[in-house]
């Protein structure tokens, strides 16, 4: 069976004065119009309509499991004329497997933003222990504008989509003009579109959702950016949350460019660690006996490769592929210990393995980790397209307009994180996007969640999961001690496994935080799944080193 790359996911931001329009024909409420529609009796009218939808449901394919439906339901491109264009929603679901016992329904979402989750619940059903899977049922989706979702496109070239670009004087004229330009045919191409494609509607498109599957509230796994949509979620529509897991947390006062330069300085931490573990294994490694030995090997080998590329297998190594590359690998000390000792004996000319040194390797192809989109029906840049759509226009204030600023946080920020400041802090197509039809959501509330950090993440650090509890009041948080990687629920750790699962099971947070010691079984599969881009029908994000 074919299964969907799972990849980031969108999101939409709503302000505090828009209120809820309730349905006067459900027993579900509505979702939220704003108070610019032209009347509220219009809006509501127009809003009842999407609500009395009758999903159609099917097989997802002829191998899908007879259990596994999906359905596509109408939802408003632009909730405040709810009369206006429509767009499609792809869902999914597998029913409880106890429906006497049946709670609910858990919606999920992978990551993002721009990934696909409509084939996620085969992945909760493959990985969630079963007491779960007899409370809910589990509901799938592609966000709007990505997947099987009136999917967007830019007609972007592969080369367009590679945009994590080192700072140079000589080529930050040319990067300049790529993000422009970048920015110009999204606009082209989908113009009328894009502007609407936000976290904060994609948190109505699962309101509406809920109210088409008659159901009162809603309970939700999210990972990564799924977290900052699981938030905007609680924002908007705080008495339709029930139990919200958010796995790996993006900070809300960050999105979307403060985001992307804490994988700059998440970095620093994670790299005098993995100097200080290898140095204590230098007989295994022989990286160095000291963490400045360890941090002098590494960077001689940067500034080789920067004088002539390193080549593994006819595959030249730039000083910039082994910065970038070293920012993700290095949260786990010993992959990247095993990468570096590979690079070393390339640098040095003798026979290496190519797979330790993949994360290292030239340039990564596309911004969706080089993979191309699985269905003829999408477009080959869908997911690029629809990640800018959400990076930009979720919050274009946190964007500067002038490319100038993009220079000197740049040069600025590689001399504080020299790993991957410039790389973070450098020019991006949002310099040149339209402005946000509406301002960025302040997360701030007492709904019930419970976040889920492993303290060594390389796409979302521990501070910033940090943040996202502190912004949600009525949150508890669980620390994975020594945890890596990206995702934590489920990884096979009793500590955290346990009190997400009784968290599902009863909805009763834990009195207070909870503090787990990460186990090496659980370490050891972070470090496989960071070896792998396709995660087929995994409830875990997708390790690409470029989304959240």
């Amino acid at each position: 069976m074919r299964r969907r790359r799972l990849a980031p996911l969108l999101a939409v931001s709503v302000t505090a004065t828009l209120a809820p329009v309730l349905a006067t024909s459900t027993a579900a409420a509505a979702p939220a119009a704003t108070p610019s529609t032209a009347s509220s009796s219009a809006a509501t009218g127009a809003l009842n309509q999407y609500v009395k939808q009758k999903p159609q449901w099917k097989r997802c394919e002829a191998d899908a499991p007879a259990e596994f439906e999906c359905a596509t339901i109408k939802v408003p491109l632009d909730y405040r004329v709810p009369g206006g264009k429509r767009i499609d929603l792809a869902i999914s679901r597998i029913r409880s497997t106890a429906p006497d016992k049946r709670h609910g329904v858990l919606f999920s979402n992978p990551g993002g933003p721009g990934g696909q989750g409509l084939y996620m619940p085969l992945g909760m059903q493959e990985r969630l222990p079963e007491s779960v899977q007899q409370k809910y049922d589990l509901i799938g989706f592609d966000p709007r504008g990505v997947g099987q979702s009136s999917p967007v496109s830019c007609d972007l070239e592969p080369e367009e989509e590679n945009w994590l670009r080192p700072y140079k004087e000589e080529t930050f004229d040319k990067d300049v003009a790529w993000a422009r330009d970048v920015a110009n045919k999204c606009k082209e191409k989908a113009g009328d579109t894009l502007p609407h494609i936000t976290t904060r509607n994609t948190a109505r498109d699962m309101d509406l959702l809920r109210a088409i599957l008659g159901e009162k509230k809603i309970s939700y796994v999210g990972y990564s950016y799924g977290t900052y949509l699981g938030a905007v979620y609680t924002q908007l529509f705080p008495g339709r949350a029930d139990r919200f897991v958010l796995d790996s947390g993006v900070d809300p006062a960050r999105a979307w460019r403060g985001m992307i330069q804490w994988w700059a300085e998440g970095a620093e931490p994670a790299f005098d660690r993995w100097t200080e573990w290898a140095a204590e294994r230098s007989e295994k490694y022989g990286l160095g006996d000291t963490p400045k030995e360890v941090d002098r090997t590494f960077w001689d080998l940067v500034a080789q490769a920067d004088e002539k590329p390193i080549e593994v297998e006819g595959q030249p190594t730039t000083g910039d592929d082994i910065r970038s590359g070293m920012r993700a690998a290095v949260f786990s000390p010993e992959y990247a210990s095993e990468g570096v000792v590979e690079l070393k004996k390339a640098a040095a000319g003798e026979p290496a393995s190519a797979n330790r040194l993949a994360a290292f390797a030239g340039p990564k192809g596309t911004g969706a980790a080089g993979a191309a989109a699985d269905a003829a029906e999408v477009p080959s840049d869908n997911m690029t397209a629809s990640f800018w759509a959400v990076v930009c226009g979720d919050n274009s204030a946190a964007w500067s307009r002038d490319p100038e600023s993009y220079r000197q946080d740049a040069i600025e920020d590689k001399g504080r994180y020299p790993l991957y400041g410039d790389f973070a802090s450098s020019i991006k197509p949002c310099a040149f996007w339209d402005k946000s039809v509406e301002p960025a959501t302040n997360v701030n509330n007492r709904v019930g969640s419970l976040v889920v950090q492993n303290e060594w993440d390389s796409q979302t650090p521990l501070p910033s999961g940090q943040a996202l509890h502190a912004d949600l009041k009525g949150s508890k948080m669980v620390t994975v001690l020594g945890g890596e990687g990206h995702g934590v629920y489920p990884n096979g750790n009793a500590c955290t496994d346990g009190t997400v699962t009784d968290y599902l099971f009863t909805g009763k947070l834990p009195a207070k935080d909870v503090t787990c010691e990460a186990t090496a079984d659980s370490n050891a599969e972070a470090r496989k799944n960071q070896k792998r881009d396709v995660l087929p029908g995994s409830p875990l994000p997708e390790r690409a080193p470029d989304r959240f």
